[in-house]
């Protein structure tokens, strides 16, 4: 892939004091469980990444060659910080998406970290016949779409983690949640009712930035694109 490149400023009378940021490509990286393979795959595709700055707490940084910056942050905020044009792109999972309903542009299925998005429930207590289906989740809007879309009035309980606790203890009926392997689910005595949909990393751009910087960000999804496919063989 090739990306441009531009020399490191250097400070001086001849610099004005507002970096030519129109150069440098600003990528928001979701941390946790996706990071590791976003960064495999930026490599892959040319991006020429420090292994020593990952290693270091530092929350941005640019690569080797100055043109690419990456900014780790957490899922929910990878869609905030590129709708808003901080970022320029993104990679993070579809149901952070779903999630936030941001206005971006979603070129490419990254096909990294698939999980499903699912409703599970207490093994032996079905919740077809509840009147209301107390639901506990990390994804309202998701939760509510879902059982929107059926006609099922339900009562959403708010979570931000242990959610597989809630219809254990007696908090929910039921639980809208990311299932990877759902072994967590089994040692808590819970089983998949529906699969709602299947989540997988995307690449995401901010509108403006897709026009503005098309040098940039066209050469990098192709590159993407080749990757995923050539690992999808």
């Amino acid at each position: 892939m090739t990306v441009k490149t531009m020399p490191v400023p250097v400070e001086g009378p001849d610099n004005s004091d507002r970096r030519a940021f129109d150069d440098i490509l600003t990528i928001a990286i979701a941390k946790g469980r996706l990071q590791d393979q976003s960064i495999d795959l930026l490599e892959h595709a040319g991006v020429q990444i420090d292994r020593e700055l990952l290693r270091s707490r530092k929350l941005t940084i640019s690569d080797l060659t100055g043109a690419v910056r990456l900014v780790f942050v957490k899922p929910s905020d990878v869609p905030v910080y590129v709708e808003h044009g901080i970022a320029d792109c993104g990679i993070v999972g579809r149901d952070v998406l779903l999630e936030s309903e941001a206005d971006l542009l979603q070129p490419l299925d990254l096909g990294i970290a698939r999980c499903r998005i699912a409703v599970a429930a207490l093994a032996l207590r079905p919740i077809a016949d509840l009147s209301v289906v107390r639901v506990a989740t990390k994804y309202p809007r998701v939760a509510l779409a879902h059982f929107g879309a059926r006609g099922i009035p339900v009562e959403i309980i708010g979570l931000l983690g242990s959610v597989e606790l809630a219809p254990v203890l007696g908090l929910s009926d039921c639980i809208v949640d990311l299932v990877e392997t759902g072994q967590t689910l089994i040692e808590n005595g819970l089983e998949i009712v529906e699969v709602i949909t299947v989540s997988t990393g995307r690449f995401v751009v901010n509108r403006a930035s897709y026009q503005l910087k098309s040098k940039m960000i066209t050469p990098l999804i192709s590159a993407l694109r080749m990757t995923v496919d050539a690992r999808e063989r």
